[in-house]
């Protein structure tokens, strides 16, 4: 039982870490642009098709993922002119129906391009085996290498937000963005910039678990309900909430479809507490979500209401 427990905090840590490099850009772009984007998830799964692409064309893990970051940057942008700008003086259901659209559209330009069959991505071979942990139990490298670069990425964004001078705006955009345009700061610029690093973030959490998951069509709309309860529990505009945020969801969520049904074998038998368990783990997220809005309604960590 102590190995299984240790082997799915694991998987919730490295799931943690990608919803982490989702929800940072979103908490962004609602925190201080004020636009629900619900066309987010299509930057993760965009990541990912870049990842396969480039890695086919490559033979390379290593190029491939350099290529992604800035084919990110040019989708970030290239969406944040077409469609974004035209959205941050609209109403957010304007915002919802607009972003929405784009998820829609994106799906199916995909399918165009890559047609609906899964894309694979090869493992590099350096990150191929396991570790062992403790006993007989042994970890994929690979997931420990995406969590400990999500933990450097969390490291920069730290710095980055709390350290330097675009963080300062950043961090004063999401306490007031009025203020902030008040003072002569090219707010259309800031957004531009908010956007593109919420896309790379995206995108690169894409790239990176595209070796243990399957690239499909859809595989977006997947985490953003998760993303989006990541974003309110950890407060709006908080990256440190938002990854306190998506370590407790992931925990909570893996460690919850695991051990739910092996509890429940106590009052139930076999068959009825694995069909509860499954029914009732999905749950636990949103029991978490209402508990800590209930404390703290603006989030763990969130500024304003």
């Amino acid at each position: 039982m102590t190995n299984l427990l240790v082997l799915q905090l694991l998987n919730g840590v490295q799931l943690g870490i990608i919803l982490f490099l989702i929800a940072a850009g979103l908490t962004l772009v609602f925190g201080i642009m004020d636009v629900v984007n619900l066309a987010h998830g299509v930057l993760y799964m965009a990541g990912a098709y870049l990842m396969a692409t480039f890695a086919a064309a490559t033979g390379s893990f290593w190029w491939a993922l350099l290529l992604v970051l800035p084919g990110a940057v040019v989708v970030g942008l290239l969406l944040e002119v077409v469609v974004i700008r035209r959205l941050y003086d609209r109403s957010h259901l304007d915002q919802v129906l607009a972003t929405f659209g784009l998820v829609m559209m994106a799906n199916e330009t995909v399918k165009i391009i890559w047609g609906t069959s899964p894309l694979s991505v090869p493992m590099p071979d350096i990150f191929s085996g396991s570790v062992p942990l403790m006993g007989p139990l042994q970890y994929p490298v690979y997931r420990i290498a995406i969590i400990v670069a999500g933990l450097a990425v969390a490291g920069g964004l730290y710095l980055l937000v709390n350290h330097t001078r675009i963080g300062m705006l950043l961090r004063a955009g999401a306490t007031n963005r009025a203020m902030v345009s008040a003072l002569g700061v090219d707010i259309g610029k800031l957004f531009a910039i908010v956007f593109t690093l919420g896309a790379v973030l995206a995108c690169f959490a894409g790239a990176i678990v595209a070796p243990i998951l399957s690239v499909d069509t859809g595989m977006g709309e997947s985490v953003l309900i998760l993303t989006f309860v990541v974003v309110v529990i950890g407060g709006i505009g908080s990256i440190k909430g938002a990854f306190l945020g998506a370590v407790l969801v992931a925990v909570v969520d893996t460690l919850g479809g695991v051990f739910g049904p092996i509890l429940l074998r106590s009052v139930l038998d076999a068959s009825a507490a694995g069909q509860a368990g499954r029914t009732l783990a999905p749950m636990l997220v949103y029991i978490l979500m209402a508990a800590i809005l209930f404390a703290k309604p603006t989030g763990l960590f969130g500024g304003r209401g």
